[in-house]
């Protein structure tokens, strides 16, 4: 009898008394993401979306000073990518030192272009680049979107380029004319979850 008394006692308490004592956090913990890459390839390779994004901004306003100044940095950050940490996987990181080889080829080509227009094809050709290197490594900081401008060169030559988001301003300079043909998402699921 004494033990039922106590533990109605204890029963009424918790959920009476200690109710209002209890912190309660309904609030759910950030999820634990773990990249495959170290922070430094990531760090690097995050330098590189940064400028890339600046330098297409640059061209949705067509200045061309600015191109060429945004692609200066942009060959510094490819340059400074951590493409070493890759060769634990002999096949990846072959095909990746080509692809990366192939953008410090384009933006150095993009320097050296006259006008905006071939700047712009310079652009097309990049994007597609790093595209490729992209989805070699697994990119996996951000789900990007690959957009295209169907008209960018032409009534049937369409233009590339990579976005953080589903809306972006088209850098071929056409208004309206941006479609997501492929969506970038490697990002690592939840450790948390099981």
């Amino acid at each position: 009898m004494i033990y039922a008394v106590l533990i109605a006692g204890i029963i009424i308490w918790y959920y009476g008394v200690g109710k209002e004592r209890r912190v309660t956090d309904d609030s759910k913990g950030q999820a634990l993401k773990v990249s495959k890459h170290s922070p430094e390839f990531n760090q690097s390779m995050e330098n590189i979306m940064e400028n890339y994004y600046k330098m297409t901004a640059s061209f949705t306003e067509g200045d061309t000073a600015t191109i060429n100044i945004d692609a200066v940095e942009l060959a510094k950050a490819l340059d400074s990518l951590k493409i070493d940490e890759l060769k634990s996987d002999s096949d990846i990181y072959q095909t990746a030192a080509i692809m990366w080889d192939d953008t410090k080829t384009e933006i150095a080509g993009m320097q050296g272009d006259p006008s905006l227009q071939a700047k712009r094809e310079s652009l097309n050709l990049f994007s597609n680049e790093l595209f490729t290197l992209l989805l070699t490594i697994h990119f996996d900081l951000s789900k990007l979107y690959w957009q295209e401008c169907s008209s960018a060169f032409g009534e049937d030559t369409p233009g590339n380029w990579l976005s953080d988001s589903e809306k972006a301003k088209n850098p071929y300079g056409k208004e309206d004319c941006a479609t997501v043909k492929k969506v970038i998402d490697f990002m690592p699921a939840d450790s948390t979850k099981k």
